[in-house]
């Protein structure tokens, strides 16, 4: 999960990255921050909270400079105290340094305990401290080949925006497991951002993707110069389609909203139920509820009402947390759905603290039957590249069959999507990453020991 930005070239950087930030802030709730260099300096300002609650115009304008990277943290790893805010900032032999990560390095204890053996002095317990470090104990002359240094003893999911006082290098990990993009602003200037969705409210007009294994350097005169570092080994995460983006976003060439949309026909088609309605779980469980009524011939309403102010749970660092806050967003419109037979579509289903809350509330609004479809397969493994599932114990699916789990939420019944009707959905022209449905680490690892090693 996570956020980040890079943006070069810019009048106001700091405050296309703000926006930018602020467009993603699905990605991260716990905590923000923004460093600018201006060609002499680096300044950092970052804090927990939301976007729009740390920054204020004041905080902005002292952030002066053409360069920034910012991020929003979704934590894997490490623990909740403002120090593991991004950007991580250093002084080092060349210098000053920042990094924004975006991802999961699976090596990171292994590194981190030969970086103590060395004597590195850690001040957090993310893996992307790693990085500044290891950047800062290598021998070569140059930050790019200090940078290239670096990559060679890190695994993972990355996507990394490293900031020095006059350039900007931005990398992508051979996976290309976490999405990222390349964009162009109207007064010339640069932007690389997790999801186009940030270019839309900045203005800035989509050039590409970056490239699996790819590096590419900003630097003051020039275009961005492109290197591939590593050979691509392409397995885009699926759950970004799933859950993760947002729906207008276009993750590597294909827009989020439409696979959601098949991803609903293609689960009416596998889990077929009679019903009057067919309910979304909001947000991020509208379209694929849309597909499913279409599939099934039946209304689309939208009977459940989210307070927007209220976060995502299932990126909440606790349980009780998550509890409470699934009382406080969703609510039910009693008028639509009593006496009815009501199909209620998510995304995923990870926990199940949520769905058994929603049938509950459903139930009580005076719902004649309630089925849940999820438009996702079972999730059965822990993932190890940046999602916050880190033990089969916190995983319903692993301990419970579909026929178990509806009677413990109290639904009438319960269907996923299968995982050959995932692939399909996203289409067969990738190896996608499905870690969480087959336990398959194509880089490295075995699926019944390996969670999520560190995290951003």
């Amino acid at each position: 999960m996570c956020a980040i930005v890079g943006v070069y070239g810019a009048k106001k950087a700091s405050t296309v990255a703000y926006y930018s930030l602020f467009s993603m802030q699905h990605r991260g709730q716990e905590a923000t921050g923004i460093s600018v260099a201006n060609g002499e300096k680096i300044k950092l300002y970052k804090k927990r909270g939301m976007v729009a609650d740390v920054f204020s115009q004041t905080t902005l304008d002292n952030l002066n400079g053409g360069c920034a990277v910012g991020h929003n943290r979704y934590s894997t790893a490490g623990s909740e105290s403002a120090g593991d805010a991004q950007p991580v900032f250093a002084k080092y032999k060349l210098g000053e340094i920042s990094v924004v990560h975006n991802g999961n390095l699976i090596n990171k204890q292994e590194v981190r305990t030969e970086l103590i053996d060395r004597g590195a002095i850690f001040q957090t317990d993310m893996d992307t401290e790693n990085i500044i470090h290891l950047i800062a104990k290598s021998q070569k002359d140059s930050l790019e080949d200090r940078i290239k240094d670096m990559l060679t003893k890190i695994e993972g999911a990355y996507c990394l925006a490293i900031q020095s006082r006059s350039k900007m290098f931005v990398i992508r990990d051979r996976f290309g497991i976490r999405p990222l993009s390349l964009g162009k602003l109207k007064d010339g200037g640069y932007i690389v951002a997790s999801e186009t969705c940030a270019f839309d409210l900045v203005g800035a007009v989509f050039v590409r993707d970056v490239k699996p294994g790819e590096m590419l350097i900003f630097e003051e005169g020039k275009e961005p110069a492109s290197q591939m570092i590593f050979e691509p080994d392409y397995h885009p995460c699926a759950f970004e389609y799933i859950y993760f983006a947002r729906p207008d976003s276009i993750i590597d060439g294909k827009n989020v909203y439409e696979m959601r949309l098949e991803m609903g026909k293609r689960l009416a088609k596998e889990t077929p139920c009679d019903v009057d309605l067919v309910l979304p779980v909001p947000d991020s469980g509208v379209a694929a509820a849309k597909g499913y009524a279409d599939g099934l011939g039946v209304p689309f309403e939208m009977g459940i009402v989210r307070n927007h102010y209220v976060g995502r749970t299932f990126i909440e660092p606790t349980q009780e947390i998550r509890d409470l806050k699934v009382k406080l967003k969703l609510s039910p419109i009693k008028h639509l759905i009593e006496g009815k037979k009501v199909a209620i579509i998510d995304d995923s289903l990870v926990r199940g603290t949520t769905s058994k809350q929603i049938v509950r509330m459903l139930k009580e609004a005076g719902a004649k039957e309630v089925h849940m479809r999820i438009a996702a397969p079972e999730i059965k493994f822990p993932c190890r590249y940046g999602i916050d599932t880190p033990t089969k114990d916190e995983l319903i699916s692993t301990k419970f069959t579909p026929e178990k789990i509806a009677a413990n939420m109290g639904a009438d019944s319960l269907g996923f999507l299968s995982i050959e009707g995932l692939k399909a959905s996203l289409g067969e022209d990738r190896h996608y990453s499905l870690v969480s449905f087959d336990g398959k680490y194509f880089a490295g690892g075995n699926a019944d020991t390996l969670g999520c090693a560190g995290g951003c």
